[in-house]
């Protein structure tokens, strides 16, 4: 393929996946504790890119539930996803039919010694991540800082798969809330007509080189 098609075609792609992950983040405006996400183009690498994750925190929602948990700063909840550990700054948790405290979608969350089980009536969480059930104290809500952004891979349902290192949160949990998810329709709409310009342009560039070329020959086969 020719390199100035070949430029042209691989922009293109770079702003289909960002207009997909605008999509992503519209879809997820009500979704509590999910992040945004944003294409990072790095030109000094022969422009590749790389999904990165706003970990700027979204507004609190105050519930007064016992059980609704929301943490601020880089910080996430971590949950047991098909025996796979995964984090979530989604804090609305209840507890299911079997005793377990679980997220929305029903996942086991952890505490300091696995998933947690309690008996539901009595249960109720302070803000040191402290668990109280029958009034005592039965373990810890597992909390955790990463290391590197970068690593972080949403998999959908407000979960991220992290691959680095993770340390003890050392903060205070805002109990009877949630986070709301952080996306900004403001920035979205604006990002939205940035690239649907930026892939009309590309576009429209594509269709002058063909012209040129098609010009080209034809004028190379009048010459013959």
């Amino acid at each position: 393929m020719d390199n100035t098609i070949a430029g042209i075609a691989r922009s293109l792609s770079h702003d289909v996946d960002a207009l997909g992950l605008i999509s992503q983040n519209v879809a997820n405006m009500q979704t509590p504790g999910y992040l945004a996400q944003h294409l990072s183009r790095d030109f000094a690498a022969n422009l590749s890119t790389e999904t990165v994750l706003n970990l700027v925190a979204g507004s609190l929602k105050h519930t007064g539930r016992p059980l609704d948990l929301a943490v601020q700063g880089n910080a996430f909840f971590v949950v047991e996803v098909g025996g796979q550990t995964m984090l979530t700054r989604n804090g609305e948790f209840h507890v299911d039919g079997q005793g377990q405290l679980v997220n929305a979608a029903g996942y086991p969350v952890l505490g300091g010694e696995g998933p947690i089980t309690v008996s539901g009536a009595t249960t109720r969480i302070l803000s040191d991540g402290q668990i109280e059930d029958r009034g005592r104290m039965v373990d810890r809500l597992r909390v955790v800082t990463v290391s590197d952004s970068h690593n972080l891979v949403a998999e959908g349902d407000g979960l991220y798969g992290y691959s680095g290192a993770t340390t003890p949160w050392q903060g205070t949990l805002e109990v009877g809330a949630v986070e709301q998810s952080n996306v900004d329709p403001g920035s979205e709409m604006v990002r939205l007509i940035e690239v649907t310009r930026h892939a009309q342009s590309l576009q429209h560039a594509m269709q002058a080189y063909d012209e040129a070329l098609q010009t080209g020959i034809n004028h190379l086969g009048d010459n013959n």
